[in-house]
Formats: structure tokens, sequence, C-alpha cells
């Protein structure tokens, strides 16, 4: 890269945490039961075994059981209780220079179960004061609509989002709050992490895995109908303020291949193709060739409406939006056209819960996607979950710093090559709730929040090493790292 290359004076530095994971507040001001508020805190079980089933999903069993279950812990339902702390949790994060924050509105503090006539004042109060915060704040709001805070009733009474109602009932709640924020919010992401039907099943489309037949179809529906529900937001988005920007979030499934065998690239190739499926439908807008063919051949039948297919032609999206953690590798002697089937890459070393450091695998991420639809970019996630340990009122995290610094250089090679990143969010800048195993101890932040895996703790906010190090980034604009 040409050291004399630097990153445009108004790049939007900042962080991004989940409403489900960080705000608590668990059925305040009239909130209902989101399908994150279900997960349950296993002590018991390996890192590898809450893997396992976070890929399978939920039954309906397991849903009416944990709604009843009096005794289990539900770390989302507490949170880091930023539902109260978040005037003092932002201000440290302003400390830190932020001009930007990410964060998702919960569907169910807005409509409990999705089916209300009339949104929930107290809801959008919370809000309303959340984001005036952040603006007050000089930061950037860029607010997610749908981050797994699907009602529960969604699933219980609709089957999930294979039920085309549930395109209206979201699309109802999505414009309720672009109208409420049109004029404070540009940025918007509509779903997050559309593409993780594999990895994260129920969370992305809340749909059981004991109530369907075949349930590739039913996700690949699901996926369907959140394509046309995201045109309607950004159709709607359009007519009420034009300058309001509207995104589409992927996490980055790529892989390499295992070898220069031509099978290996292959394999590779049709994977990395069907993880541009959603891209490609909602930037092109239209279902490419090789999908229909996918589906065709896997026995997978979509309602694929006329009406559909005009929506996702004329209200595609603005930007991209891609969270990145890790990199993946494909072995045609072992693995499979599922995502979640992968190698361990013998050249990169991984975290406790198996995420494979590969800063450049940043760098060629950003590259193929600017390649592909030259549209701008925000690094809506990326960081590093580890075992923190706090000695003496401080933690020295330099493993995060070396990550992120690592990075942060990548994006910025990215850029220098012509790629248009406009955002950079560190994921979780405070410790919160993790996604995929429901534990405090896998901690991401700038910021230590001394709560243990069962909510014990102080819930103290201690600055770690890393908070210094994020500061002077921003400060610098990306020059020192």
């Amino acid at each position: 890269m040409n050291e004399t290359y630097k990153l445009p004076k108004d790049f939007l530095w900042g962080g991004a945490i989940a409403a489900n994971q960080a705000e608590g507040g668990f059925k305040l001001d009239g909130k209902g039961i989101s399908l994150a508020d279900l997960h349950k805190y296993y002590p018991e079980k390996s890192n590898e075994e809450i893997s396992a089933m976070q890929h399978q999903g939920m039954s309906v069993t397991d849903i009416k059981a944990n709604l009843a279950d009096q005794d289990g812990y539900y770390p989302k339902r507490h949170g880091i209780d930023f539902y109260h702390t978040y005037p003092e949790d932002l201000e440290l994060l302003a400390e830190m220079g932020f001009k930007n924050f990410r964060t998702s509105i919960d569907w169910t503090r807005i409509f409990p179960t999705g089916e209300e006539k009339e949104p929930n004042e107290a809801g959008l109060a919370y809000y309303d004061r959340l984001i005036d915060k952040i603006i007050s704040l000089g930061m950037e709001p860029i607010i997610t609509i749908l981050h797994y805070e699907t009602p529960v009733e969604i699933t219980l009474n609709y089957g999930g989002w294979n039920n085309r109602q549930v395109i209206d009932l979201f699309v109802k709640y999505g414009k309720v709050v672009l109208n409420r924020y049109k004029n404070k919010v540009k940025y918007w992401i509509v779903i997050n992490q559309i593409n993780l039907i594999q990895f994260e099943p129920f969370n992305s489309t809340a749909i059981p895995y004991d109530t369907v037949e075949n349930y590739e179809e039913a996700s690949y529906q699901a996926v369907h109908n959140q394509f046309v529900a995201s045109a309607q937001l950004v159709k709607y988005a359009k007519e009420i303020n034009p300058k309001l920007m509207m995104g589409t979030m992927v996490a980055d499934c790529t892989a390499y291949p295992f070898s220069c065998k031509p099978d290996d690239i292959i394999l590779a190739m049709k994977r990395n193709r069907m993880e541009y499926f959603y891209t490609d439908v909602q930037f092109n807008g239209r279902y490419p060739q090789y999908a229909l063919n996918y589906f065709n051949e896997n026995n997978i039948h979509l309602d694929i409406r006329e009406e559909d297919k005009i929506l996702l032609k004329e209200h595609t999206m603005d930007y991209l939006a891609i969270s990145y953690y890790y990199s993946q590798m494909v072995d045609s002697n072992q693995n499979t056209m599922n995502p979640s089937s992968v190698t361990a890459n013998p050249h990169l070393t991984a975290n406790p819960w198996g995420w494979a450091v590969d800063p450049q695998g940043l760098y060629n991420s950003l590259s193929q996607y600017w390649d592909r639809y030259k549209k701008a970019i925000i690094i809506a996630e990326n960081g590093f979950g580890m075992y923190d340990k706090l000695e003496a009122g401080k933690v020295k995290d330099d493993y995060r710093i070396s990550y992120l610094s690592g990075h942060i250089e990548q994006m910025k090679k990215a850029m220098y090559d012509g790629v248009e990143v406009i955002a950079y969010c560190a994921w979780g800048p405070i410790d919160i709730i993790s996604c995929s195993s429901a534990q405090m101890e896998k901690r991401y932040g700038f910021i230590y929040v001394d709560l243990d895996n069962e909510g014990k703790g102080s819930g103290e906010r201690i600055k770690k090493e890393s908070f210094y190090w994020y500061k002077q980034v921003i400060e610098s604009n990306g020059e020192i790292i």
C-alpha cells in the first residue's frame, strides 16, 4: 500500500451492538418476547456443543419449554442493562471519539407480539431517547431494523418467516420506525446477516426445525419473504425521505479452496456463488440462474410471484453492510455445499471458539464484493471474542489490539485499491452477551463489563488497554494502528 494514502476525513469510525445482546429490560415498558430471549445459558456444555445447538435451531418443544422455564438463566433477557445505562455507556464510546454507533431496534419493544395494530409508545419513547443521545454525542446512528428480534408469536402462530403473512407484519413495524426516525437516522440496515440460514437458522428464519419437512426449502422461502419485505421498506423509505440510505447485510461466509485441485476450486467457487446469491438478488434485482438451478437440483420449490419480481427489480439496496470475523476453507474430499461444512486452515490460528484469525481475508472479501457490485460498504461488524482477565483493575488485551490492527490495515489496503468503505464498526465495543454462545465471557469490548455468564457481578465499566488504542486510531483517522 502507498504509505501516503489517507482515509477520507469523513470516515465513520465506531462500533456496533445488537439490542437483544445489550439492553436487558426484559418485559419492561410493554416489551414482548423475542427469539433471542429464548436462548438459555448451558454451563455444562462445551463451546462445540453450543455451536452445534446453534446450527440445529429450536423445535416447538424447545420453545415452549424455555418459555415455561422458571429456573434457567437466559442471558439476553438481562444483557448489560444498556436499557438503563445507555447514557453513560455512550459517553464512554464518545470519549474514544466514535463517529458512528450501530444498534438495532427490538421489534418486540414496538410490536410486542408483532400482531398489534398500534405500536407500543413506551418502546418508541425509549428509542427516541437513545437515538437523540447518540446524535447529541456527535455519532451517526446506524440502525438495524431486524437483528434476531422476531417476536416469538411469529414462530408459534405463523411458523416463522416462510409464511408470507409475516411480510406484512414486519413491513408494518418497519414503516413505523422509518417514519419515526426518517429525519434522524440516515443509514439503515433492514435485516442483519440475511445469509446465515445454515449457521443460525432459528435466529434468522424463526422456523422451528420440527414443523417443516424440507427445512432448506423453508429457509430459502423465508429469505425470499425477507427480500420482498426489504424491497417494500426501501420503496417506503424513498417515498418519505429520498436521502435515506437503505442497506442489506451479510456475514462473510466465502471460502478458500483447500488446494489448487480443480475439484477444490470449483467447490469453493460454487459455495461462494451461493453466498453472493443474497446480494445478487438485492443489488441486481433478480434471481441469478445458478441459484435457480441449485433450487431445482435440490428439490427446493419457492413461491416467487410476479409482483415480487417487479418489486425486487425496482427497489434495490443502496449499500452493503458486512460482518467479518474469520475466513473459511473447503476441501472437496470432505465438505459439501452447506456453508457450515468447512475444513480448518492449517496456516491460521483460531480463538477458543474456532474462529480463524485472517486479516487478509477481509481484504479479499471487501475486494470481491466491491468488484462485483461497486456499492459503498459499511464494515458493520469486526471483532475478536476472547476470555479477558481483569487483574488489579486492568485488562491487558493486546491480542485484541493485534487482531483489530491487522484488519484495519487490510481495510485500508482495500480502500487504497478503490473499495469505497464508508464506516468501520468494531463489534461489541462494550462487552455484551455473545450471540452464538449466550456467554458473557466471550468478550469483544474496549470496555470491560463486570458481569459473568450468569449475570453476577458489579456491572462496573472498566476501560481495557484497547480502549486507549482505539481512541488513538480514531484521533489519527487510521494513521496510527
